[in-house]
């Protein structure tokens, strides 16, 4: 199992293998325009962050993510930003994320043994990834 650095209040996501001198196209093109190329890297460079409270209770409650968790982390993020939800619960795996949706920000995170009885305050709304 590969161990991943985990840097507080900085976009975390996947390394990318290196890839060659990238395939310069005409805008005709489709999908590989420079229009689309560039969309798709600033896409990139807006994965979901880890605040520094979040960052702590991942390390006290034992949870490892893969870079397909924050991906899929990241993804529910943006449906709830798609429906208007400003702080949302993420339910993946028997595991719980609150994130702010504007901030792409987990601002905590908890485990299934500990998810019995909790409230969650301070939500608009709820995704399941």
């Amino acid at each position: 199992m590969k161990a991943y650095e985990l840097k507080i209040n900085s976009a975390i996501s996947p390394v990318q293998p290196a890839a060659g001198n990238p395939k310069i196209t005409s805008a005709t093109d489709d999908g590989n325009s420079f229009k689309h190329v560039l969309n798709e890297h600033v896409q990139r460079q807006h994965h979901v962050v880890f605040s520094k409270h979040a960052t702590e209770r991942l390390m006290q409650r034992n949870i490892i993510l893969t870079p397909q968790e924050i991906l899929r982390i990241d993804a529910g993020i943006s449906q709830a930003a798609k429906k208007g939800i400003k702080e949302t619960l993420i339910m993946m795996d028997n595991r719980a994320f609150i994130a702010s949706v504007k901030n792409k920000t987990v601002i905590t995170a908890t485990v299934e043994d500990q998810l019995k009885d909790q409230v969650f305050t301070n939500i608009d709304g709820a995704v399941i990834v």
